[in-house]
């Protein structure tokens, strides 16, 4: 699949619909560019990972909590159906 788009004098390009559907990309979303040695430019959607989120609730000092006594067990009754 090729499809030619114009430069801007801001240097902003428009990513041709078709590439957009099938990279899942919407508005606002990042994509990252990436120059190989040999002249080629790669593009990919700015993912996050599930490992980017490894220690974002850890406050220093306070205990690790093992998964599994995070676990709660609750009435039926409590469940919001």
């Amino acid at each position: 699949m090729t499809d030619a788009t114009t430069l801007t004098s801001k240097g902003q390009v428009t990513v041709p619909r078709e590439i957009r559907q099938r990279m899942g990309l919407k508005p606002g979303d990042k994509i990252t560019f990436s120059l190989l040695g040999d002249g080629t430019l790669v593009v990919r959607p700015k993912l996050r990972r599930v490992t980017d989120l490894a220690g974002l609730l850890h406050k220093p000092g306070r205990a690790l909590v093992p998964l599994e006594d995070m676990a709660v067990d609750l009435p039926n009754d409590d469940i919001a159906s």
